[in-house]
C-alpha cells in the first residue's frame, strides 16, 4: 500500500508524468513487499518551492508513505532511483531533490484496515 507523492515547482507534461508513472511502478518493487499492483502517485506540477533561499532552480519534494516498516537499505535504493528519474525525465537536479518516508501501522482500503 505504498503512496508517492511528486511535487515539483515546474511543469509536468503527460508524457513525463505517464513515464514517471511506469517507472515508479518498478521502482516500488525496490522495497520489500511492495508492487506497483498497490501503488497510487500523485503528481504537483508548478508548486511554490522554495530550497536554499531560492526558487528559481527545478527542485522537487518526494513523500513516500508505505504500510509497515521499511528497510533502511531499501530506501536508499529507491531514493537513489527516484532522484535519477527525476533528473532524467523533469531535469531537477538530485541536489535539489528531498525524498522523505513516512511509515504507517494504520492504512484503509475498501471499507477496512489492514
Amino acid at each position: 500500500m505504498p503512496f508517492i507523492h511528486t511535487r515539483v515547482n515546474r511543469p509536468i507534461s503527460k508524457e513525463a508524468e505517464q513515464t514517471l508513472a511506469k517507472a515508479y511502478g518498478e521502482a516500488i518493487s525496490l522495497l520489500p513487499g511492495k508492487s506497483e499492483q498497490w501503488l497510487m502517485l500523485q503528481f504537483e506540477e508548478n508548486c511554490r518551492l522554495w530550497f536554499r533561499g531560492q526558487n528559481e532552480n527545478a527542485q522537487a519534494f518526494v513523500q513516500v508513505q508505505a504500510f509497515g516498516k521499511n528497510n533502511a537499505a531499501a530506501c536508499d535504493a529507491l531514493t537513489a532511483r527516484i532522484c535519477s528519474l527525476l533528473e532524467e525525465h523533469l531535469h531537477i537536479s538530485p541536489e535539489n531533490i528531498y525524498v522523505r518516508y513516512d511509515e504507517t501501522t494504520l492504512w484503509g482500503w475498501n471499507g477496512a484496515n489492514f
